[in-house]
């Protein structure tokens, strides 16, 4: 095939990819359990989760212990980091409640507010986080999907991505305490 083709179905392949329609909170629905932001956020919560570049490769690992509390439709999520290499960080959420399905939250870390939407068994999370990558701060694009699996158990995967371009994953679980 001559390389002028070749580009051709390249650059075809690139704009219906570009087309394909995202998924959406609402194709959660009707899945169950239900989740209760409120509800489940709050207590103590343990999560572990990993980092993975861009090609899966993990780079970090850690531990969160995080404590959660409501008044009224505002939530405090306190989190508390442990990497595998020994380092901590804490991050502090403000979350509030704008509508049955919405959400909207602030930390010291994310440029402006995180928008969250609920649906069904699921939250899709974005947001900007101010990221310390090798003695700089940038910017990377989150986009967090939360699974509300039973009572106790949700699984979160979020997407990173710096102008459009995918640059690596976050998977964590989190366990709620009895």
């Amino acid at each position: 095939m001559n390389p002028l083709k070749r580009i051709w179905i390249l650059a075809c392949l690139a704009l219906l990819a570009a087309c394909a329609t995202p998924v959406e909170p609402s194709h959660y629905a009707k899945e169950t359990p239900a989740l209760d932001l409120q509800q489940y956020f709050n207590g103590t919560l343990d999560a572990n989760g990993m980092f993975q570049d861009r090609a899966g490769t993990v780079i970090k690992r850690f531990a969160v212990v995080m404590n959660c509390k409501w008044n009224g439709d505002v939530g405090t999520l306190d989190e508390d980091f442990t990497y595998a290499d020994g380092t901590r960080q804490k991050r502090v959420w403000t979350l509030r409640k704008v509508a049955s399905d919405r959400y909207v939250g602030t930390a010291a870390d994310v440029v402006g507010e995180a928008e969250g939407v609920v649906s069904g068994n699921a939250l899709r999370w974005k947001y900007t986080l101010a990221l310390p990558v090798e003695g700089k701060v940038i910017d990377v694009h989150m986009e967090d999907w939360m699974y509300l699996m039973n009572e106790r158990l949700m699984l979160n995967r979020a997407a990173m991505s710096k102008y459009g371009f995918h640059v690596g994953d976050v998977t964590l679980s989190f366990t709620k305490r009895p």
